[in-house]
Parts: structure tokens; sequence; C-alpha cells
């Protein structure tokens, strides 16, 4: 094609035509396809920023130059706010054709989508699908068929607007009822490139995909599976190659919601999905019909009929996940059923006796958790045990100068066990959990060292008590009730086993008087004895009332929590059907 011959081919009279460049100041190169750059370029004239779009061969062929000319002539004839108007058309210097059209800001849907940042069902990418299927609209009513719609080809722009790119592949469909000025655009058909095709696997129609000649349908089939993938957070095809068998086999599964359960998909949508997606593209709704659906569902309206019918099986499935124990699945299926019905009393009655009554055995994942309180719990309460720990055996120290001492090497030993239990808890809450077997052999010896001081029948049931406070919190003792009954049976009967036998000096007796207690550590005397005992009853009464008050503190405010959340989500739940 010569430069005359392109010159007189660009005549058209709808746009301005330059025969040079020397008008616009050259910038940096905004992009690249198969045979042109866009390019920033200054329009002096008008003092604006526009996209320079030049033939990047060097000797293309007539074909190119042709194809190349359409996009230009197309993009001009569709006067739409979603489709890039088209400034000038040209030569350059070299005989190659450029156009300039207005320069773009923004991301396309594709970046938006590979970014993770669309919601499952996002209200303002539905609003840009509206905008994009009206433009199409447009373009099949003037007879142009886009068919290469893609995420990539949608442009979202810095401030709200939303424009359909890269007419390079489009398709004028010529019959009778052509509009004036579009007869002169010559239309490329699937035959134009052997062996190539038109499109990109994955949004291209099956008729597409075959080769075959194609019309507005096609291009439903794409947006609907622009669509899908809003919807789904998925394409539709799997991506590459292996698109092209999916569309022809019918593969992929129209439904959005049915691919992935656990997106919350709109029945309005899902079904606005399944019926632009038809095999037989007759069947396939205009693009207007679909902006309509998809702007009704923007709006608020709703199908209430078919929400309930969905509704009901929702809760069939719920009920028929519960009966396997499948209990997450259940709880989501009743919420979706609840969704889709606010009105459902037997939606809402299912999911509230799900959500207040736990489930037996726990999940996984709640068990998880439940272990992780349940230790914080335990190192919280080994923090409030070091002081008790060291300090029992420790009240003895201001009472020596008055005591008269039997034996100073339990007195020792006694002192130095209660050290030891006062450093496990330290390491229990500070260091890692020590092994509650350890813990309780420790506190086994400190209870049979204590009963020399007082007996086994004075002040050590009480510290016992306590005791079997601290160590049935812990989750693997409380699971073994006979890890209880034995510690406790050790407890109560070692240090009057070690007396029986010798191992220790006896620290009871009974007379006609009946029992008499006395301590193999200190020598009774007179006040300051007792007063010793009183001091010591009340330290060990208060220590053991203080931590069952904790005790029952944190039970009560967990107590709490579960019913406030029990009465929140009652009060979320309908509990009767809203005529």
């Amino acid at each position: 094609m010569s430069t005359d011959e392109l010159a007189d081919t660009l005549a058209t009279g709808t746009i301005r035509v330059s025969q040079s460049l020397a008008g616009y100041e050259l910038g940096e190169e905004l992009g690249h396809g198969g045979m042109g750059d866009v390019i920033l370029a200054r329009d002096p004239k008008m003092g604006r920023d526009v996209a320079l779009k030049r033939m990047r061969l060097d000797h293309p062929p007539p074909e190119a130059i042709e194809r190349f000319l359409r996009e230009a002539k197309i993009q001009a004839r569709l006067d739409h706010p979603a489709i890039v108007p088209v400034h000038d058309l040209g030569i350059d210097e070299g005989g190659m054709p450029y156009f300039t059209m207005k320069r773009l800001t923004g991301t396309t849907l594709a970046a938006l989508l590979a970014d993770h940042t669309a919601p499952a069902q996002p209200q303002r990418l539905l609003r840009t699908f509206v905008d994009v299927c009206q433009a199409i609209d447009l373009a099949h009513a003037k007879k142009i068929v886009h068919r290469d719609l893609k995420p990539a080809n949608i442009m979202l722009g810095d401030y709200g607007e939303v424009y359909v790119i890269d007419w390079g592949v489009a398709r004028v469909l010529t019959d009778a009822a052509e509009p004036t000025g579009m007869a002169e655009i010559p239309s490329l058909d699937g035959q134009t490139q052997i062996g190539q095709l038109l499109g990109t696997p994955g949004y291209m129609s099956p008729e597409q995909v075959r080769g075959e000649p194609v019309g507005t349908p096609a291009d439903i089939y794409a947006l609907d599976s622009i669509l899908f993938e809003l919807l789904a957070g998925a394409p539709l095809h799997a991506r590459g190659v292996g698109a092209l068998t999916s569309t022809l086999e019918g593969a992929a599964d129209p439904s959005p919601a049915r691919r992935v359960p656990g997106r919350a998909v709109a029945p309005e949508l899902d079904a606005a999905c399944i019926a632009a997606l038809a095999e037989d593209p007759a069947k396939r709704p205009t693009a207007r019909a679909l902006a309509t659906a998809i702007q009704a569902y923007l709006d608020g309206d709703r199908d209430l009929e078919g929400r309930r019918a969905l509704a009901v099986e929702q809760v069939a499935l719920a009920r028929a996940a519960l009966a396997r124990d499948d209990r997450a699945t259940a709880v989501h299926t009743a919420g979706r059923a609840l969704a889709l019905d606010p009105s459902s009393t037997e939606a809402s009655e299912l999911l509230t006796g799900m959500l207040v009554e736990p489930p037996d055995p726990l999940p996984a994942e709640v068990a998880a958790a439940v272990d992780g309180e349940e230790a914080r719990m335990v190192r919280e309460r080994s923090k409030r045990a070091i002081l008790p720990f060291i300090g029992l055996p420790l009240i003895l120290l201001p009472f020596l100068p008055w005591l008269d001492l039997a034996s100073w090497q339990l007195l020792t030993a006694l002192i130095a066990v209660g050290l030891v239990l006062s450093g496990i808890s330290y390491v229990n809450w500070k260091v890692r959990p020590v092994p509650i077997g350890v813990f309780m052999l420790v506190q086994l010896g400190f209870i049979t060292l204590f009963s020399r001081l007082t007996s086994a029948f004075v002040i050590t049931p009480m510290l016992i008590a306590g005791v079997l406070l601290a160590i049935t919190s812990v989750p693997w003792v409380n699971d073994r009730r006979w890890v209880v009954l034995v510690w406790a049976l050790l407890a109560t009967t070692l240090p009057l086993v070690l007396e029986s036998i010798g191992v220790f000096d006896a620290t009871w007796r009974m007379t006609a008087d009946g029992l008499v207690t006395h301590s193999t550590i200190i020598r009774p005397h007179a006040w300051p004895d007792a007063l010793l005992y009183v001091i010591g009853n009340v330290a060990i009464t208060l220590t053991v009332g203080l931590y069952a008050l904790n005790f029952a503190r944190d039970r009560r405010a967990a107590q709490r929590a579960i019913h406030v959340h029990a009465w929140h989500l009652q009060q979320l739940l309908p509990r009767r059907r809203v005529l």
C-alpha cells in the first residue's frame, strides 16, 4: 500500500488527518502490542497529553495496516464514555499510519484480579461490569463485535472511569441494516490469518474456538466469563491452551456458586452467569439484558421466591451435613440459607442451636484454640502460685528466736522444696510448661514434709485441698479422674505410712482424751507455738480461699462470655417468621 493509497484510505471525513508527526512532542513508551507501540505524546495545539499509537513493523503487510486502520476507525465511531475516543489519524514521516487517543491512567481489571483485591461480590466491579456491557451493547447496535473481551482489555481509570480497549480484532457484521458509514470499514473474519485464533483462550466462545464466523453472542460469552471470574474468584476455564479443550467440551461448570461453594454468590448473579454461558449462541442474552440483570441486582431487586426455594434446599443440606458430623459445612450452609431467606424459622433455629451448643468432639481448630487458652490460664495461675509456695515455709523465720527446733534438717528440706515449687511455677509462667507429673511429685514431697510441722490432721488437709484446686485445672489431669484420686489418696496417707514404718517420727497418737498431734520439727512450748499455729492456719486458709476465688472468677468470666455471645446470636438471628 503506497503512501498516496494510505492517505486516500485515511480520508474518511470523520477524523482529522495529519501528514506528519511534527506537531507532536513524543515522550515515554506507555505500552506495546503485536503490531504497534503506544507512546505518550504532547499535542501543543490543544495543550494536552495524548496516547499515540503507531505501527511498530518496518515493512508491515497490507493486512496489518488494514487491521491497524480498522481499530482506529471502529474506536472513533463508537461514541460511548467507556470507549476511548480517537482524536487524530495520520501518516508519519516513514509512511506508516498512527492515531492519537485519550491518554488513560489507571489499572486493568486483570491486574486488579491478579492482586486478589476483588471480593466475592464486589459492588464497584459489578458496576464496572455494567458499564462494559453497555459499551458492548452500543458496539453491537452498530454491528461491531469486539471478539477479544477479557479482564486485560478493561481499564479502570483513577477517577472512576471504565474503558473497553483493544479493538484490533473487532469484526464488522455486514448486512442490509448496516449503519451509515460502516460499509467502508472492511470486516476481518476468522479466515484472515490462517492458523491463528482471533481472541484469548479462556474467554473465547465455543463457536469462536471452532473458527466459525461469530456474531454478538461471542462477546456475551466473553463478558460472562469475566463476570464468572469476578464472582468465583477464579477463571471459568484453565489458563493456556487447555482452555480451548475445556471450552469445546463444555467441561467448566457455568455456576460460580457451585464452583466455589465457600464463596457467597447471590442466586440472581449465579443465574445470570449460567444463562449467558449457554452452549447455544441463540440462547444467550444480549449485552443490554445482561447489564439490566446485574444493575437490577445492584438496585436491590431480589427473586424472593427463588431465594426461599434455595433456602429450603440449603437447610436440607445443612441437616445432612450435621448428621454426618460435618459441622463446619452445616453451619456454613445454614448461614447461607438464612442469608437467602432471613425469615426462615427453620434455618434460624438450626443455626442458633449449632452456634450455642458446643460440638463433641471439638473441631481441630477449635481444640487448638482451647488448648492455647488453657495454656494461658495455666501460666497465669503459675504466676499466682510463686509467692505462696515460698511464703508458707518462710513464715516460720520470724518466730525462730522463740522456737525450740527439733529438726533443722526437716525445716531446711521443707523450705528447699518450697523454693523448688516456686521455681517450677516461675518456669511454667515465663519459660515453658513443666511436666505435670514432675509438679505433682514435688507437691507430694512438700505436703509430706509440711505434715511434719503440723501433723497430717492439722492444716495439712487444707493445703492438700489447695493443691488439688491447682492440679485439677490442668487439662491432662482434668481428663483423668483416676489421677486425681490416686494423688489425693497418696497425699493423705503417705505421711501416715512413712510414720508407721519408722521413716518419720509419729506426729499423732490416740489417748483417752482423743486425738493428740504435735510437730516433729518444733518442740511444743507456750504462746509462740500457739501463735505460730494460728498465723499458719490463717495464712493457708487465706491462700486457698484466694486461689479458689480466682478460679471461680475465671470460670464466671468465661461463663458470662459464653452467655453474652449466645444472647447476641439470638438477637441477631430471627426467631419467628416475619410476614
